[in-house]
């Protein structure tokens, strides 16, 4: 019987994802990653394992999958894989897949949120209540202003109805331009420097880490919010500190970093104007449901050979 590894969080034994394995003549071992997790850790739980459907930022190194013999199928439970060495997984004949689009409509009303939030000072708001103060700063609204999406894969062509719903104006920087209507395609000096919000939306790439530097802040307006679903190390922290410390632009609403939990030693901490959330984008009971069976089915099929969203081509 194959085994199967499970380290998503909020899948558990006897749930629908595990009675779905079970049914395929699936042995399951649940190993949640609840923090970080160290190579001999990994290693250990990948022992004997055949199969994993595994959570976001799971460090799959090079290392660690040469030390896991049996393991052949890895499906992530969500669409980004960079902590995944998929080039390694597919050297030693290991298939690794994701599910996209899986939770575009979760993050596009999450990235909606995030807006609303930065542009009204929400959280600013509620935690000065907190404090004992009541303060009454001005906001903005959202209708009228431009939105910049960094990316147009499935989340960020979900943001486009709503952000038009609120009558903003979507222009859109990518390496696959579309003849989408209601977007105008930019390069990304233009993108930042006419656009009132930013939202990034890009997969973590060699050419997408780092991306937003000290340079890109200098674009962009003064009143400008940045937003960031996709992934942390696109943003150079200590830049973006700087950027919102010296008013180069106003503020950002981040639901991803470079290292998570948030370090306590992060220049994004104490500084008005940069508010950090858990990386909850995609965690709606729906968008978890769907991840995990449709994690679950491609992970049986790719077992039988027939995996449908392989990322790292022939093994």
């Amino acid at each position: 019987m194959k085994r199967v590894l499970v380290t998503t969080d909020y899948l558990c034994p006897g749930d629908e994802v595990d009675e779905f394995l079970r049914a395929a003549g699936l042995e399951t071992v649940h190993a949640p990653m609840t923090g970080r997790r160290d190579p001999d850790q990994l290693v250990a739980a990948l022992d004997g394992i055949d199969a994993a459907l595994v959570a976001a930022g799971e460090p799959l190194t090079a290392e660690v999958l040469a030390r896991a013999p049996r393991l052949r199928v890895v499906v992530r439970t969500g669409v980004g894989y960079d902590s995944i060495d998929v080039t390694a997984a597919a050297r030693l004949g290991i298939s690794v897949s994701t599910l996209p689009g899986v939770n575009a409509n979760a993050v596009a009303e999450y990235t909606l949120g995030l807006l609303l939030a930065g542009a009204r000072r929400l959280v600013q708001s509620a935690s000065g209540v907190a404090q004992g103060k009541w303060p009454r700063e001005d906001g903005h609204e959202l209708r009228g202003s431009t939105l910049g999406l960094i990316g147009y894969g499935a989340s960020a062509r979900a943001v486009v109805p709503l952000a038009r719903a609120f009558g903003m104006t979507v222009v859109c920087t990518t390496g696959f331009p579309s003849g989408e209507p209601g977007v105008r395609f930019v390069e990304l000096p233009e993108l930042l420097s006419t656009s009132d919000y930013v939202s990034v939306h890009a997969a973590l790439t060699g050419r997408t880490r780092g991306l937003l530097d000290a340079g890109a802040f200098k674009l962009m307006k003064p009143t400008a919010l940045l937003v960031n679903t996709a992934r942390g190390a696109i943003v150079d922290e200590d830049a973006l500190a700087a950027a919102v410390r010296d008013g180069e632009i106003s503020g950002a609403v981040l639901d991803v970093v470079g290292e998570e939990p948030l370090p306590a030693d992060s220049p994004l901490r104490g500084i008005d104007g940069i508010v950090v959330c858990s990386h909850l984008a995609g965690q709606t009971a729906e968008a978890r449901r769907a991840a995990g069976l449709r994690g679950a089915e491609e992970l049986v099929a790719a077992l039988a050979g027939r995996a449908r969203f392989v990322v790292n081509g022939e093994k």
